[in-house]
């Protein structure tokens, strides 16, 4: 099993696409991601396992916008199956379990 990190943020609807949602990790979170060495994947992104209250599904998190420098965040991408089956809407705090597969 990989290294687990847990957070709460809010649901988010990125500006620049209807209908594509994410959570920010908090900088604990972001900060186990960054510190933790895994190979190089496209867009700086690392696969996961996401859990958030009973439904689980594997994604990639990826470097905030604007996260250039070493001390940026990650987002996660909550898809639409989640957010219906959890009941979550844009602006709700989101409690997140992470596993990082890579």
């Amino acid at each position: 099993m990989g290294e687990q990190v847990g957070f709460t943020g809010p649901l988010w609807e990125w500006g620049a696409r209807d209908s594509w949602y994410f959570v920010t990790l908090d900088d604990e979170a972001a900060e186990v991601v960054r510190e933790r060495p895994r190979p190089p994947r496209g867009f700086g992104s690392v696969r996961v396992r996401a859990t958030v209250g009973s439904t689980t599904w594997t994604t990639s998190i990826f470097p905030s916008a604007g996260a250039g420098d070493e001390d940026g965040s990650y987002v996660l991408p909550v898809k639409k199956a989640v957010r219906a089956s959890e009941g979550i809407e844009e602006g709700d705090p989101v409690t997140v379990r992470l596993e990082l597969l890579d």
